[in-house]
């Protein structure tokens, strides 16, 4: 079976595994959400298993075929049962990191244990996928082939991962670490049919992980000042359908209110 784009293409049939999923209202949801309502079969990982259930619960009322796996993207056992699940469903055809918090700090107050926390969150959890998905992702792919839109891997990248704010270290180092290696699975893998991307992520997300927090914030920054999440989800779905001759290694997001 194939599945069609909105792109008058066609993609071979295959599942999604997104590490890094809380609430119904996050962008690891949102990506779900987005490629389950076109046939994706959808894995959903993330640690806290009562959110994961209940975003489950939400995707499944909206038609989506998703299995949640509670786990931790950065122990490498529980990345190979994220993967493991979703070649259950259907050959593994994207893999996307979205996992890892930020806990801003004064750098003389960060501990060391939390600065490594950081870096196991984002570097060392997007190695864990990388290294669990990728012999998934190659198996499916001939670049001697007509081209399909066939293998995605792609990281959840942030401001950081570009600059670093004032006590904001951790994040930025660990955010850092996570581009390069996007970068470097690019220039080894793309040549073997698997597009690896970063997508980074420049502004306030609405989401519940900011609003939260923030609850006055949308109304602060004004119609379409922080990032939706469908938008975003938007963007994972084109990386994945873009043609191979023309296949963007990283892509930034930002509101077009967002001064930088």
């Amino acid at each position: 079976m194939a599945v069609s784009s909105e792109h008058g293409s066609t993609a071979l049939e295959g599942s999604i595994v997104v590490a890094g999923v809380g609430s119904i209202n996050g962008v690891g949801a949102a990506i779900a959400r987005r490629f389950g309502r076109e046939g994706y079969p959808v894995v959903i990982a993330g640690r806290n298993s009562e959110k994961l259930l209940a975003t489950s619960d939400a995707l499944k009322g909206a038609g989506v075929h998703v299995r949640a796996v509670p786990g931790d993207v950065s122990q490498l056992e529980d990345v190979k049962r994220f993967v493991a699940e979703a070649e259950k469903l259907a050959p593994l055809a994207i893999a996307v990191h979205n996992a890892g918090s930020n806990r801003p700090s004064p750098f003389l107050e960060i501990p060391e244990g939390d600065f490594e926390m950081h870096w196991r969150e984002h570097a060392l959890g997007a190695y864990h996928l990388a290294r669990a998905a990728l012999p998934a992702l190659l198996a499916r792919q001939d670049p001697s082939l007509p081209f399909v839109h066939g293998a995605s891997l792609f990281f959840t990248g942030a401001s950081g991962s570009l600059r670093g704010k004032a006590k904001f270290a951790p994040f930025a180092a660990a955010k850092g670490a996570l581009r390069n290696l996007s970068q470097s699975l690019a220039r080894e893998f793309g040549s073997l049919g698997v597009h690896v991307a970063h997508v980074v992520i420049d502004g306030g997300i609405a989401g519940e992980r900011l609003l939260s927090r923030l609850p006055d914030l949308a109304e602060q920054r004004g119609p379409d000042g922080l990032l939706n999440i469908d938008a975003i989800a938007e963007a994972y779905w084109a990386l994945h359908h873009q043609h191979r001759s023309a296949w963007s290694q990283e892509l930034d997001l930002r509101p077009w209110s967002e001064t930088f």
